[in-house]
């Protein structure tokens, strides 16, 4: 069962991530900018303390809603982000 998270964003020119504080632990997910147009998600990482607590979801689903928002498309490099949206039919639009 996922919990309800508090992610942050922080976002510079280029590169940007999100970040899951919980219990003293932080998930994070880093992406680059490709362009006004698109994203590309490079690496998640949860520590031992929140995995199977759905964080790692939680981050990709974030970076998926924020795409959406803004129009934007994403580029799973990240091994866990690309598994994450290919387990979610309804995230497609935003490859």
């Amino acid at each position: 069962m996922s919990e309800a998270f508090d992610i942050r964003r922080e976002e510079g020119e280029s590169k940007g991530r999100y970040v899951l504080r919980l219990d003293g632990h932080e998930a994070v997910m880093t992406y680059s900018r490709l362009g006004a147009a698109s994203i590309i998600i490079d690496h998640t990482e949860v520590p031992e303390a929140l995995k199977g607590r759905g964080a790692g979801r939680a981050l990709v689903q974030r970076g998926v809603e924020d795409a959406r928002a803004e129009s934007r498309k994403i580029v799973p490099l990240c091994p866990f982000a690309k598994a994450q949206i290919a387990r979610h039919p309804d995230w497609q639009d935003v490859l």
